[in-house]
């Protein structure tokens, strides 16, 4: 696509302007416009501003015109190309949203934000290897970042590599000793390795942490009701669900690396009528009363 096709267009005008012209006396001279380079980069950021602002709230039909024409005003600002990946990452144009990625890192190779959101266009495609790759180039220029490390963990998860799994997910707690999900995740590998009362440690940190996460709140209650203490599982289940319902759904767990072992007993205790009762309501009620408070 041109650069600027706006600009194109006037060179097409001017051309034509340099043609013989008819014999009219009155003819007008038209004169040519100067483009300044810099306004026209200005206006791009500002486009930017308004495109970030837009992802935001998740409004990327409005969102995606603005950063790609933002891209064509600003084509040498790494962060605008960052953005515009970022913003294709988000609605799953995986092709578009590396290409606009390694635009970025061309022009910045610094950046370790867009080494990271490379390592996650290629894990979304399922390519756990050049997801890997790129998580540790992007730890390389920022080592200290407790979510590149959760990153770089669940793609070694996925490739079974489970103890280099844990040493991220453990080094990304040690940056960030709230950082609940690498907790959660930790649990998600200690139940698949039938190491349940660990994994129940984990979930009880996890749930200490932030008692509106419904993910490791339900994992809990699965592992309690797979040791019989079903009175407490069952409380906690439905807690879990009118936090975030998406957890009844086990191709939304699967999503979220829960293992076949705890899939498995995941999939009777939402059998059980207490939680089927759980989900129905939570169904049931009206839309603006489901938002997580």
């Amino acid at each position: 696509m041109p650069r600027n096709v706006g600009l194109i267009s006037l060179l097409v005008v001017c051309g034509l302007w340099s043609m013989p012209k008819a014999a009219h006396a009155q003819a007008l001279i038209p004169h040519t416009v100067q483009l300044d380079p810099a306004k026209l980069e200005k206006q791009g950021l500002s486009l930017a501003q308004e495109a970030a602002q837009l992802g935001q709230f998740q409004q990327y039909e409005l969102a995606l015109p603005r950063a790609r024409l933002a891209s064509q005003l600003a084509p040498g600002n790494d962060k605008v190309w960052f953005l515009l990946g970022g913003l294709q990452l988000q609605t799953k144009n995986y092709d578009g949203a590396i290409a606009a990625l390694n635009k970025a890192r061309t022009i910045n190779p610094k950046n370790a934000d867009v080494f990271f959101a490379l390592g996650s266009a290629n894990f979304q495609q399922q390519k756990y290897p050049a997801a890997i790759e790129h998580y540790q180039a992007g730890l390389k220029l920022k080592p200290n970042n407790p979510e590149g490390l959760f990153d770089l963990g669940n793609a070694y998860y996925m490739v079974g590599r489970l103890p280099d799994a844990i040493a991220q997910y453990n080094k990304a707690v040690s940056l960030d000793q709230k950082f609940w999900p690498a907790i959660n995740n930790i649990g998600l590998i200690n139940y698949e390795q039938g190491k349940v009362e660990e994994a129940i440690k984990q979930w009880q940190t996890a749930v200490s942490l932030d008692k509106q996460a419904a993910e490791p709140l339900l994992a809990l209650a699965v592992a309690l009701y797979s040791k019989g203490d079903r009175q407490r599982a069952l409380s906690l289940g439905e807690a879990a669900l009118r936090i975030d319902q998406r957890y009844g759904n086990l191709d939304f767990l699967k999503e979220n690396l829960w293992g076949d072992r705890l899939l498995s007993d995941t999939k009777k205790f939402l059998e059980l009528p207490r939680i089927q009762a759980a989900l129905e309501q939570r169904e049931n009620m009206p839309a603006r009363q489901q938002v997580p408070q």
